[in-house]
Formats: C-alpha cells, structure tokens, sequence
C-alpha cells in the first residue's frame, strides 16, 4: 500500500473520510510533522525524504516545483494534484484506487491529476 502525505492545506475531509475507509493507511499532514508554513520545495523535500507520495489542492505551484524536482533528477516518491471543486467522494474513491492497487515503484518520479 502506498505511504502517503498531505500537505498543509490539503482538504481534511477527505483525509477523514480515506482513513475511514482504509482505516490502517499511513498517512502523514505537513502540519504534524511541523512544516506549517513551509515553502512548497521544502514540504517535497520532506515528503522525499519520508517516501511518501505527497497529496496537494495546489495544482499550479506545488506541481511546478515537482516538475523542477525530477528535471534536476532529484527523488520524488510521487505527487496527486487534486482540484479543489471536485466532490469529496470522487476524491475518495479514486485515492482508494490509488492506495490499494499501486505501488510506491509504480508513483516514483510521477505527478498525476484527479480525477484519474
């Protein structure tokens, strides 16, 4: 199963509502490993560090920072750029699908947009 992270401002109702539904995911927010405030570049680095394939609302400047990440060749365990205006449950539902049927091997140096 993937090791996922959220960053500061990722929408805590899913993260809810995805621990209820696999309640054994290993999921970390930025802010409980005390990145509140952390530039974007710092939160991948951390997500880097961790393995841990990063969730974020931030489809613009958090996707350009991971893109410069893997142009530089820097480890990147994977980055799930999620629009804000789609429902929560299409949001669940496709990071299920994510969580049980891949891999971390399968998210390494990937960026990806919901919904799938």
């Amino acid at each position: 199963m993937l090791v996922f992270a959220a960053d500061e401002d990722f929408d805590n109702d899913i993260l809810r509502a995805l621990r209820r539904r696999i309640p054994e995911i290993d999921l970390v927010r930025a802010q409980d490993a005390r990145l509140r405030g952390a530039d974007d570049p710092r939160v991948l680095e951390w997500a880097a560090v961790e393995s841990r394939v990063l969730l974020t609302h931030d489809v613009s400047t958090m996707t350009s920072h991971a893109i410069d990440r893997m142009r530089r060749g820097e480890h990147m365990p994977g980055v799930i750029a999620v629009h804000q205006h789609l429902a929560i449950g299409r949001v669940v539902e496709d990071l299920v699908l994510i969580a049980t049927c891949s891999t971390m091997e399968d998210w390494a140096g990937r960026l990806d947009y919901l919904p799938l």
